[in-house]
């Protein structure tokens, strides 16, 4: 966030998704304003700030203690928020922290019992019709946050941990997994029934799918399943990969496979040569992470599944849309089943914190000029579907030019096969247009080479020769 960004924050005043705190404000005040916002449609809190109608930026003392005194009000609310790391920013001379709640979190939160919604620019109590009106809408018991029988520290990878804490930044190095206790990763159990018996550290669910050493052996259905098809329908002729690893890196695996297998090329346009993709990068990558971080990770027995084919690419993920969101509303509001999750595969750069993905997917898609992508729910699950580039270069069954190449044909002889896809024909003056710098000799022995491999047949003598596809 820039100055001119912040210094339009303070130029505002405190309402339904801005507040403002001083250095000195309590820990209970602090988490009493995370819990409102969390409640309501997110918010962002600026710590360093006197006044409400008239801002003054103060700044901080002490960055990193009121950093620790934003992430322990994140903790002491219940259950545990999962927020981004507060960001330092400066207002001139003044440090100050910007802690930003996201809108449409999965569960309702309280502070010792007290259930606040943020309205105007006050937290104010819920009501009892408004708590169970807003335990109706996110009443879903957050599985990540849970963890599986018998589940021990040991299991959780210190390699990958150490990595992701690296790349979060030097705090969260000195105690990996106090930031993996903010993260929802790992969780207290108490070893007696009396409050004050010694608690140990247990991996979560989302701590063991993100840092775990055997994915495959508590969860089966955490896989990615990738097919790439020759032609337009399912059929004999295919191509798949079992993905099975740690969610990140899954997703890492799974989007080289799909950049290795999509279709990829150049045309000229004018006097310019441009290469393409059968599908933007960023799309297929959104529309993968997403199915990866929103799935539903208690459904057994299948994972999310993506099939590549000549004309499309289909990303199916298990569990339908969560919480209030709808076909209708998709692209307006946020909703994450998996809050855990999402802020790691953020932290991670490969996702945005939450609910950006699909207005990058309907970007990107328009900035290609192809179709949006098409979303539909199932019976049990939830299928996007993104249209590629103009199924050119494919013979009948759906053949690709990346097959032409295996063969040893030459970049002339690719362009004269993908030209009797459109044309059914060719001649030697019409390869000889697409060429003008090759001689007349070499574009002949290009069409004799083909008609001595079987691929072409030569039709007619002298100047009425023609080819067609054998």
């Amino acid at each position: 966030m820039d100055h001119e960004e912040i210094a339009a924050l303070l130029a505002s005043p405190e309402g339904p998704r801005l507040a403002f705190a001083r250095e000195r404000t309590r820990l209970d005040e602090l988490a009493e304003t995370l819990v409102a916002f969390a409640n309501a449609q997110g918010g962002e809190l600026l710590l360093g700030v006197s006044g409400r109608a008239r801002a003054k930026a103060e700044g901080l003392a002490d960055v990193a203690a009121a950093r620790e005194l934003l992430q322990e009000a994140a903790l002491a609310c219940t259950p545990p928020l999962i927020l981004p790391l507060p960001r330092a920013v400066r207002h001139g001379e003044a440090a100050l922290l910007l802690a930003s709640v996201p809108a449409g979190l999965s569960q309702v939160y309280s502070l010792h019992g007290k259930y606040l919604r943020r309205e105007g620019g006050t937290n104010q109590p819920l009501t009892p019709d408004a708590l169970r009106r807003l335990l109706a809408e996110r009443g879903d018991v957050s599985w990540e946050r849970g963890a599986p029988a018998g589940a021990a520290a040991d299991e959780l990878d210190p390699h990958k941990v150490s990595a992701y804490a690296r790349r979060v930044g030097p705090e969260a190095e000195s105690d990996p997994m106090a930031l993996l206790r903010r993260r929802g990763c790992v969780g207290m159990r108490v070893e007696g029934e009396d409050k004050s018996s010694p608690s140990t550290l247990i991996p979560t669910n989302a701590g063991l799918l993100l840092f775990g050493r055997s994915v495959e052996e508590r969860y089966p259905q955490a896989e990615i399943t990738l097919v790439h098809y020759r032609g337009r329908d399912m059929g004999d002729a295919f191509e798949r990969e079992d993905v099975r690893d740690t969610l990140p890196e899954a997703a890492r695996r799974a989007e080289r496979w799909l950049m290795e297998h999509m279709r990829k090329g150049s045309r000229m346009v004018g006097l310019e040569r441009q290469d393409w993709t059968q599908f933007p990068a960023g799309a297929v990558r959104e529309a993968l992470v997403n199915a990866v971080a929103h799935r539903d990770y208690s459904v057994r027995g299948e994972g999310v599944r993506i099939g590549l084919f000549a004309d499309r690419l289909e990303c199916y993920s298990p569990g339908r849309l969560p919480g209030h969101v709808t076909l209708e509303n998709l692209v307006a509001e946020r909703f994450s089943r998996n809050e855990s999750l999402v802020q790691v595969l953020a932290d991670l750069g490969l996702i945005e914190r939450l609910g950006y993905g699909i207005d990058r997917m309907l970007r990107q898609m328009e900035g290609a000029g192809l179709p949006p992508p098409q979303f539909r729910e199932t019976a049990a699950g939830f299928l996007v579907t993104l249209q590629g580039q103009p199924v050119d270069g494919l013979d009948a069954e759906g053949l690709d030019t990346r097959e032409w190449v295996r063969q040893g044909l030459s970049e002339r002889q690719i362009a004269a096969l993908v030209f009797l896809a459109e044309q059914r024909r060719i001649t030697n003056r019409d390869l000889q247009e697409l060429h003008p710098d090759v001689s007349a000799e070499t574009i002949r022995r290009d069409l004799a080479d083909l008609v001595e491999r079987g691929v072409l047949l030569r039709v007619g003598e002298k100047r009425a020769t023609y080819y067609i596809m054998k």
